[in-house]
């Protein structure tokens, strides 16, 4: 008892001192943090960095134990305004893309692409330097004026692919299986659960979207180096720019250099002294700056950005994942607030629970009525995600974007082999056939998977008449561009699921076409509700403490561990779910 005792001391006071720490630290800040408003001084260059960017939007959150209000300014958008903003800045001369490394997606870093072209034409520089360039990182890169790379280092430039795991052996040796029931040949999340192999309806699809794709990006690296499209592929087929010196011969770079080289060219351009610092901003910074400074409130129009962004489940929902509760409570207050002439909902999901999608479905028909509503679609708007977007007055998408993805399934996880493997026999008593519904330790019931299999019918059903009502097309004709096939925006323009291509600048601007305002200001949403013990739990993740999911992936390895979670995914996802065919990894 004793032992026990001083345990449970332990742990209080450990409770108590961290709480005495938090508080101390937000006690210290408000006393002594001073002002942290980013200067900019003249003759800068701001430094795209983009290693902490992930999402296109950053996030406001409202904790409610207490009156403390954040916003994070480090989304896609807050660099593309950053980018927007630098163009007409006086101070800033110019942009240096450094060693960049990130993990956005290929319409975002298209969307980023198209700013450092806009912002090149005001006739500031855009810099590139790379010890080594990734396909994607050289993607990004190759908007520059002038691209530089390591006398040492490599480019990869060759072509896409797209690597998916099968676990049909893997639940058969474990013993733990998923029972999966879905409609549409083309639906293929559920494929690695069921086959060793890839089906031809997924090979076919996979081959055209990483075509389409793959040909949105060699147009835009063409275009940008003055290189065919055929001279490209040739190149990619090859593997012909391998090496600084294939690069610079082949054009897709313009100096093989050091980078303190770099940064003496960059300060040649600043009209700055060889041994003297250069002025610098991140573009972080500067988007914080732009941000809490940039916007006129005379200007009573708005337009609202609601993101949609992660996969759509149940709940709350957080900057990456959509909640009905964020989701539903943002909507709401774009369409009941009189100043917001129109609602632009950026989508950047995957799709995921069927419910979540319709809720969030049904807020959009209601905002429609009173106000028009745009949709943005980003690197993905499939599934679910189209489902949030199809009755929308215009969508939007990028070329890359891949969406569509209509239909459905359900996956029940099964430990039925398992428990009997081990001696496990679960007895069920009951008072009505149907009582006990689904047990895990038990082989599926034919009975209960008609009840599943006519659920799932009817979500299909509903989904399709969704889509036909949204793009004013039959049920029919959705139907065959539907059973589960996922397309990119290119594509899905011809197909009527898409209106238009282009990126949020004109989603926004059509938006206020269809509103018939001229002068607005943007204001952003959800604003996401958290916690005390929210909070707490992210205090200790930027602390000593190691994240969970940090020691399973030095345990396991990133690959191991990316397989791993997506069997957890899977086994979380609660009821019907309406998300894209695939786990897809885009080489």
């Amino acid at each position: 008892m004793r032992f026990l005792g001083n345990v449970l001391a332990t742990i209080v006071g450990l409770f108590v001192f961290f709480m005495m720490l938090f508080f101390g630290m937000l006690l210290v800040g408000a006393l002594f943090g001073g002002d942290d408003t980013v200067r900019v001084k003249d003759n800068s260059v701001i430094e795209l960095d983009l290693k902490e960017v992930v999402n296109d939007y950053g996030g406001q959150f409202k904790f409610t134990d207490f009156d403390y209000f954040e916003t994070k300014n480090d989304g896609v958008s807050d660099v593309l305004n950053a980018i927007e903003a630098a163009k007409t800045d006086d101070k800033i001369k110019g942009i240096s893309i450094l060693n960049n490394e990130s993990m956005i997606g290929v319409s975002q870093r298209r969307a980023i692409r198209n700013k450092l072209e806009e912002f090149k034409k005001t006739g500031k520089f855009v810099y590139a330097y790379s010890n080594a360039y990734s396909q994607p990182e050289y993607y990004l890169n190759s908007v520059a004026n002038t691209i530089y790379m390591n006398p040492v280092g490599e480019l990869e430039f060759k072509g896409l692919s797209s690597e998916i795991l099968f676990f049909k052996d893997f639940q058969e040796k474990s013993g733990i299986k998923m029972e999966v029931i879905r409609h549409g040949k083309y639906k293929s999340a559920v494929e690695p659960f069921l086959e060793n192999e890839m089906s031809p309806a997924n090979r076919e699809q996979m081959t055209v979207l990483l075509n389409s794709i793959w040909g949105t990006v060699v147009s835009d690296i063409a275009k940008s180096r003055k290189i065919s499209v055929d001279s490209l592929n040739s190149i990619a087929n090859s593997l012909g720019a391998r090496t600084p010196e294939l690069a610079k011969q082949k054009h897709l770079i313009d100096r093989i250099a050091y980078e303190d080289q770099y940064h003496n060219d960059i300060r040649k351009a600043l009209k700055v002294e060889k041994d003297e610092e250069y002025n610098k901003v991140s573009v972080l910074d500067y988007a914080k700056k732009v941000a809490t400074t940039g916007k006129d409130h005379s200007i009573k129009d708005k337009i609202a950005v609601v993101y949609a962004q992660g996969e759509i489940k149940s709940g709350e929902g957080d900057v990456g994942y959509i909640g009905e509760g964020s989701m539903r409570r943002a909507i709401e207050e774009a369409r009941n607030d009189k100043k917001v002439k129109a609602v632009v909902l950026r989508v950047n999901s995957p799709g995921g629970s069927a419910l979540t999608s319709e809720l969030i479905w049904r807020e959009i028909e209601l905002t429609k009525k009173v106000k028009p509503v745009v949709v943005s679609m980003g690197n993905l708007a499939a599934s679910g995600g189209y489902y949030i977007s199809c009755n929308a007055n215009t969508i939007f998408a990028e070329p890359s974007t891949i969406t569509g993805s209509i239909g459905v399934f359900g996956a029940l996880p099964n430990f039925n082999p398992l428990a009997t493997k081990w001696g496990i026999n679960a007895e069920q008593v009951k008072t009505h056939k149907n009582a006990s519904g689904y047990s895990v330790f038990e082989p599926l019931d034919e009975n209960f998977k008609n009840y599943v299999t006519e659920s799932i019918e009817h979500i299909y059903t509903t989904f399709l008449k969704r889509v036909a009502a949204g793009r004013k097309m039959t049920t029919q004709q959705v139907d065959a561009i539907a059973q589960g096939r996922v397309w990119t925006g290119t594509d899905a323009v011809k197909l009527g699921l898409v209106d238009k291509l282009g990126g949020m600048d004109k989603a926004i601007t059509h938006a206020a076409k269809l509103a018939k305002i001229d002068k607005y200001r943007i204001e952003n949403y959800p604003e996401y509700e958290k916690t005390f013990e929210d909070m707490l739990r992210e205090f200790s993740g930027i602390s000593i403490f190691q994240s969970r999911e940090a020691l399973i992936k030095e345990e396991l390895g990133e690959e191991n561990y990316q397989a791993l979670e997506q069997i957890r995914r899977v086994n979380q996802r609660k009821g019907n779910q309406v998300i894209m065919p695939f786990e897809i990894t885009i080489r």
